[in-house]
């Protein structure tokens, strides 16, 4: 009986999570900012950034569940933010191709010698 009771209380103390490495989420948080999102994906960004807050607070006050759960969450805001972004910037680069081929079709159309009347 003393056996297991020790046992337990041996788990019990070595389960004791270690702080989450957050830096996954920071680099996502950072990469977001640099790819545009704060224009392309502002409100999934501002949640990135608020459930890292959460998740600082939550690991200075030892809850490391919490913090990792957080973090993962920042981190997966993050790189949506940051999907956004590109998404956003691969539209725009479509947009002016097609503005491009417009013009050339013009081009081209005003280029040709009419053959109506000849």
């Amino acid at each position: 009986m003393l056996l297991a009771l020790a046992l337990l209380t041996a788990g019990c103390a070595g389960s004791k999570l270690p702080p989450p490495d957050m830096s996954a989420a920071r680099s996502a948080i950072a990469e977001a900012d640099q790819s545009g999102a704060s224009e392309a994906a502002p409100l999934v960004l501002r949640n990135a950034r608020q459930k890292f807050e959460q998740a600082e607070r939550a690991a200075e006050n030892e809850d490391y569940e919490a913090a990792r759960f957080l973090a993962d969450q920042a981190q997966v805001d993050a790189e949506l933010a940051e999907a956004k972004a590109r998404s956003a910037t691969a539209m725009a680069a479509v947009e002016e191709l097609r503005e491009s081929i417009r013009v050339l079709r013009e081009e081209i159309n005003r280029s040709r010698p009419s053959s109506g009347g000849q």
